[in-house]
């Protein structure tokens, strides 16, 4: 399975068990992806994302967009789509 780098977690909340993402390419609702940090190590795939608190079906280059996670992530860890 390749893996390509899509952003980095900037904040995460973990009453919502949400995590804030600096996009660095397009992100869709449905895609794979993985989170690895010094710690972090899981897949899932995107079930629910927001821009602006607006839910949203694709979040663009540049965003900082709202991702629900499965498990804890923490400011800097990796994101990779997998393909």
């Amino acid at each position: 399975m390749a893996q390509k780098p899509v952003g980095e977690v900037t904040h995460y909340y973990s009453n919502l068990n949400v995590a804030t993402v600096k996009l660095a390419k397009e992100l869709k609702i449905g895609d794979k992806i993985h989170f690895e940090g010094h710690s972090t190590n899981f897949d899932q795939v995107v079930s629910e994302m927001q821009f602006d608190h607006e839910g949203i079906e694709a979040g663009k280059k540049g965003q900082d967009v709202g991702i629900k996670v499965t498990g804890k992530v923490r400011e800097g860890d990796k994101v990779h789509v997998i393909s």
